[in-house]
């Protein structure tokens, strides 16, 4: 499945639009990975245990949203996006969106 942030894919041709498609998820911190991103916030420096949530995140989304675009039948998906929002204390979403097309 072809992916990409812009409205054309240079090389192809789209022939229909077949409508928007996302997957998401939402996690969640845990009290280990806090207590070290508090001692990192202290002496500085990247906190790689929310970096990689975060990584995981957006590869679970765009996993989600590859088998919406499936679903329809679509060839790509353009016009990829990503957004987050907290839900909670501790919890945010991660949500992939896009549109799903059909290729020449």
């Amino acid at each position: 499945m072809k992916m990409v942030s812009t409205e054309t894919i240079p090389g192809h041709e789209i022939i229909s639009t077949l409508g928007v498609v996302r997957g998401s998820t939402v996690r969640a911190r845990n009290i280990g990975r806090d207590i070290f991103a508090g001692l990192k916030n202290i002496i500085g420096g990247e906190i790689e245990e929310y970096t990689r949530l975060a990584a995981d995140s957006r590869e679970e989304a765009l996993e989600r949203m590859v088998q919406d675009a499936e679903r329809l039948g679509a060839d790509a998906v353009v016009g990829v996006r990503f957004t987050t929002a907290m839900i909670m204390q501790g919890a945010s979403e991660m949500l992939a969106y896009g549109t799903a097309v059909k290729l020449k």
